[in-house]
């Protein structure tokens, strides 16, 4: 497994809680972890990444059991064909042409 990085988006007032990726090779992961607020009220950014590198933990121990997969790449569908009857003109712009 390779090193799992991190990255911590900004505080949102409202949920109490940041966005945080989590990216492990091909793997990536994002959920809101729960911020750490001072007696004020305030947020606490330091408090809060100690908590993210605890839930990080978590994360990888996850992604080592296979719990946490990479999201397969869906493929766009392809186009379906039309048949052309025979005889038909394949190209409307042909059946005005003579």
């Amino acid at each position: 497994m390779t090193d799992l990085i991190t990255k911590i988006g900004a505080f949102n007032s409202t949920t109490k809680t940041v966005p945080v990726t989590f990216t492990s090779g091909d793997i990536v992961h994002t959920r809101d972890v729960n911020a750490v607020l001072k007696a004020t009220g305030n947020y606490d950014k330091a408090a809060t990444a100690d908590r993210v590198a605890e839930v990080a933990r978590g994360v990888a121990a996850k992604i080592g059991l296979g719990v946490i997969k990479a999201v397969p790449v869906e493929e766009e569908p392809e186009a379906a064909s039309v048949e052309t009857p025979a005889g038909a003109a394949s190209d409307p712009a042909a059946d005005t042409a003579a």
